[in-house]
């Protein structure tokens, strides 16, 4: 079901976006006609996943094309309601680039701008593909051996955080069609649970055997050796190998270091920001406080509390075994840079 599944889908007046908020107790679509709607839809995580985000405001600059036909927008309106898509979200890259890269074609019209949307979407999935079978290779061929493996992620990386078919959760699914995956041990990603509501309902559909354990867990499951190497996505990835994924993947890095087991990014080129040298210069997005300090929209901190509430962390590039795009795998940890090799 989820390799035709389409979080992101282009309705021929507008998008059609899958409702990740209400996930998994009901599958609904949210019908997006405006910016407004877009940007809010962005933000509230109804849409979410860097290659996804992406895919989204390459068509929110279809959308504010039509919007301004409709409204009678001046060209300047429309390109400041461009602009408001493309910084929705400050820390995924795959956003801006993608929204940049359709603005090359704004000056030729909606048709144009329209082809080149859809490039973006059928690349993405394209990419996925790929980056599925490169680090299901990498894997099976760096630890060996004829068992299944098994395998912890953090997040949602699948077909609902991309174009279709999923980046690190690419490599899960090409991994299980091989007969080489035992078990997944998917993180239930706190405070808004993307791994225990999104990738376990992945899972499911794929009829892909895993576990949701609590983001504590992580560092003791590495380290009791029940897993053989975990695989994450990226938001961002600097220069020098530097991820910024949701948060939390820092501590599953530090764990898998101590461990000695791999521990992947799976991301696509798009998501390398060669203008960022280091994660030192990677914005973190803070979100709103009430997500931690609430549970359901009940308060469940003391009324003093102050939530802080960073919605990505940065994981060193000395952290990352290896880095997983549609070219193949580059094995950061040993000094193979995406700076040098992406550039």
């Amino acid at each position: 079901m989820s390799q035709e599944l389409r979080a992101v889908a282009w309705t021929g007046t507008g998008l059609a976006l899958i409702d990740q908020t209400v996930l998994p107790h009901r599958t609904e679509t949210v019908d997006v006609r405006d910016v407004d709607t877009l940007v809010d839809a962005i933000r509230r995580l109804v849409v979410r996943g860097a290659p996804a985000i992406g895919a989204a405001g390459a068509y929110g600059v279809a959308l504010a094309l039509l919007q301004g036909a409709r409204e009678g927008w001046t060209e300047t309106e429309v390109r400041a309601a461009v602009a408001r898509v493309r910084e929705a979200r400050p820390t995924a890259v795959n956003l801006m680039v993608c929204v940049d890269r359709v603005m090359t074609r704004f000056p030729e019209g909606l048709d144009a701008v329209l082809e080149e949307a859809a490039a973006v979407q059928r690349e993405d999935v394209e990419a996925n593909r790929a980056m599925g079978a490169h680090g299901a290779d990498w894997l099976l061929q760096r630890i060996g051996g004829e068992r299944p493996l098994r395998v912890l992620t953090h997040c949602n990386t699948g077909a609902l955080a991309t174009a279709g078919w999923g980046t690190a959760l690419g490599v899960v699914r090409e991994l299980h069609a091989r007969g080489r995956l035992e078990v997944v041990y998917a993180d239930e990603t706190r405070p808004l649970l993307q791994g225990s509501r999104l990738t376990a309902w992945e899972l499911t559909q794929e009829g892909i055997p895993h576990y949701v354990q609590v983001d504590g867990a992580a560092a003791g499951t590495i380290l009791r050796g029940e897993v053989d190497a975990a695989i994450v996505g990226a938001d961002r990835i600097a220069a020098n190998g530097d991820t910024a994924n949701k948060v939390g993947t820092v501590g599953v890095a530090l764990a898998c270091a101590d461990a000695g087991i791999p521990f992947l990014v799976a991301a696509p080129t798009t998501t390398v920001d060669l203008a960022t040298k280091t994660g030192d210069d990677i914005h973190i997005e803070l979100r709103g406080e009430d997500e931690v300090l609430e549970w359901a929209g009940v308060r469940t901190a003391p009324a003093a509390s102050r939530g802080h509430n960073p919605a990505f962390d940065v994981t060193p590039g000395r952290l990352v075994t290896g880095l997983v795009t549609e070219r193949g795998v580059l094995e950061v940890s040993k000094g193979e840079l995406p700076g040098e090799r992406l550039g």
